[in-house]
């Protein structure tokens, strides 16, 4: 084992002493918008090349080997073949975004509006109606909420199952290489699960659907967590039904060519408090994670992620309950997320996984002296005793200036020589 596995592996397990492992791009969470990879290739002198998009909804770029070498990247991602269009990411080929060159999968097809605001179909199929819309001079795409009526009376659990089903033998073999290509890196690796986001909404509007049924408004989906909880658990109930097995089938396929899994996206936290109760968390989610993470605990040696954006402590104990390992992507600047607080509250028990720096003001709007010095302050607090797993809070996103992410990098480099 290299020391780059070592390391990964001993943060996991809250052995300290060692160098702080580096993520960028392991996961569609913690990456980064394709013209801030474009830019940083620039900066670095590479040749100039076609960034990929390899996640179409946030516009994030591929990180390739030689980018992860200079930024110091100890950590490789396993994915899925798919996003949230419903298509494949293969048969790349050239676009022009916001006047860079890029390449997309073969399926992303856009129309556009008299007014240059672009339209994403759901499969690359542009018969069908549009599920996300990029307006002109944009950077992301935005979900098109497709909600029918809702007939109380007639709502069908199967309607929010359409996009979860079991994975192909060609899907399996697709993870399967991935783990295979991830290992050989000698990076530490976290394969991203499919089908276990309990009510991520990101998901719920079913962007990948030509005609998404039941509850697929986001605001009626919050509704739904407090008028049809009954609803929400038949789904949790047979979606992590569906989960487990397509787990099963993947820990025989990949077992420990992974080290951690990316289990869930859901998020629970808004700047200031949570999205729901406690009592609500742990009555709804907590038994169907449990479901999963119970396999996963008693058949691997996966650690598991949870990611949750927002002001999470007052859930941190029911994470732990519901058997996730790791928090990402620990945003500090939320109420309750002090750096010091949380790390003294939940030491050995919680991986933090995210928190290097402040990606709404610090990262985008300071100085790269700023970004440096609070960088090594995440990097001293979080980094005691193991644990820690450095990214930036979320995806670093367009418009962020080269040179502070660039200081961000340098600042870390410099904390693990320093060790």
């Amino acid at each position: 084992m290299n020391s780059d596995k070592l390391n990964f592996i001993n943060a996991l397990n809250h052995v300290g002493g060692g160098r702080i492992p580096v993520d960028f791009g392991a996961t569609v969470v913690t990456g980064m918008h394709v013209s801030c990879v474009a830019a940083l290739r620039e900066y670095y002198g590479m040749e100039k090349v076609p960034v990929k998009v390899v996640e179409p909804f946030q516009m994030l770029g591929e990180i390739d080997d030689e980018l992860k070498t200079v930024m110091g990247v100890t950590v490789e991602g396993i994915q899925g073949p798919g996003n949230n269009f419903g298509f494949r990411n293969e048969g790349w080929k050239p676009w022009v975004f916001n006047g860079q060159d890029v390449l997309v999968p073969e399926k992303f097809n856009v129309t556009s509006d008299a007014e240059g605001n672009l339209y994403m179909h759901p499969g690359g199929d542009v018969s069908a109606g549009p599920s996300g819309r990029m307006p002109k001079g944009g950077f992301y795409f935005d979900a098109i909420i497709r909600q029918g009526e809702i007939d109380d009376d007639k709502l069908n659990p199967e309607d929010n199952l359409e996009e979860f089903g079991p994975l192909t033998e060609r899907d399996i073999a697709y993870y399967r290489a991935g783990a295979e290509k991830a290992a050989l890196t000698g990076r530490g690796t976290i394969m991203s699960l499919p089908g276990c986001g309990l009510g991520d909404i990101a998901l719920v509007p079913g962007m990948g659907l030509k005609n998404p049924k039941g509850i697929r408004d986001v605001e009626e989906w919050y509704i739904s967590t407090v008028t049809r909880q009954d609803y929400l658990r038949e789904i949790f109930d047979r979606q992590t039904d569906i989960a487990v097995e397509n787990i099963k089938l993947l820990s025989r396929a990949v077992g420990d060519l992974a080290d951690a899994v990316f289990l869930c996206g859901t998020d629970f936290g808004t700047q200031i408090g949570i999205f729901c109760s406690k009592e609500t968390f742990m009555s709804l989610y907590v038994p169907y994670y449990k479901k999963m993470t119970g396999w996963i605990r008693e058949n691997t040696n996966w650690k598991i992620l949870k990611h949750s954006c927002g002001a999470v402590e007052p859930l941190m104990e029911g994470f732990i309950e519901a058997g996730f390992d790791i928090l990402n992507p620990v945003q500090c600047s939320a109420a309750g997320m002090a750096p010091s607080a949380l790390k003294a509250k939940y030491d050995d028990r919680v991986v933090f996984w995210g928190a290097g720096v402040d990606t709404q003001r610090v990262l985008p709007f300071g100085a790269p002296e700023e970004v440096a010095a609070q960088v090594s302050e995440r990097c001293r607090v979080f980094s005691k005793d193991g644990g820690f797993i450095f990214n930036a809070i979320h995806n670093i996103q367009a418009g962020t200036p080269v040179e502070n992410i660039v200081a961000m990098i340098d600042a870390v480099k410099r904390y693990n020589d320093s060790i």
